[in-house]
């Protein structure tokens, strides 16, 4: 028999109480159902693809595949919807607008909520130099030091993803 779960997290800043009938049910469509989060998406399902991305406590987290169970009481869980607003984006959304860094924009909550969580844990271990081009490419490959995840674009906006998190890297370390 399933086992029903409760959770008390910080959703963007505001306190959230979540349920859920069976403590396998996946953060992503907690987010989505229940807390009305349209940032992450169902892709891939299995964690390679990086639509679903969502930072839990700071971490980078592929809610897609991640049950709530997984999820401490009192988590605080970040999401695009509460990264920044249409007056005041968060530099890195105002870098990928800035630099066209999209086309379909599915891979994009992914790409966007990925970066930030990377750059924040560079700066969080002490490290405020900006991202190089290359470290930024082994970034979203997946191939970087400490990240386990890759993203995955297909329409060919690779360029300007990588100008895009580099102009923003350059906000968030100064």
């Amino acid at each position: 028999m399933p086992n029903p779960l409760t959770r008390n997290i910080e959703l963007n800043g505001a306190a959230v109480s979540v349920s859920t009938p069976d403590d396998t049910e996946r953060v992503l469509y907690v987010l989505r159902e229940q807390c009305g989060q349209k940032g992450p998406k169902f892709g891939c399902g299995v964690a390679q693809c990086g639509a679903c991305t969502a930072l839990v406590n700071g971490n980078i987290a592929r809610t897609c595949t991640m049950p709530l169970s997984a999820v401490p009481e009192g988590a605080e869980v970040r999401t695009l919807d509460g990264l920044g607003t249409a007056e005041q984006p968060h530099p890195m959304q105002q870098a990928f607008i800035d630099k066209q860094a999209a086309q379909c924009a599915f891979c994009i909550n992914g790409m966007i909520m990925g970066a930030v969580g990377w750059i924040e844990s560079r700066m969080a271990a002490g490290n405020n130099a900006v991202p190089t081009r290359e470290e930024t490419a082994d970034f979203l490959s997946g191939a970087s030091e400490g990240n386990p995840f890759n993203y995955i674009c297909r329409c060919g906006a690779h360029t300007r993803i990588l100008d895009a998190i580099h102009a923003a890297a350059v906000e968030m370390t100064s």
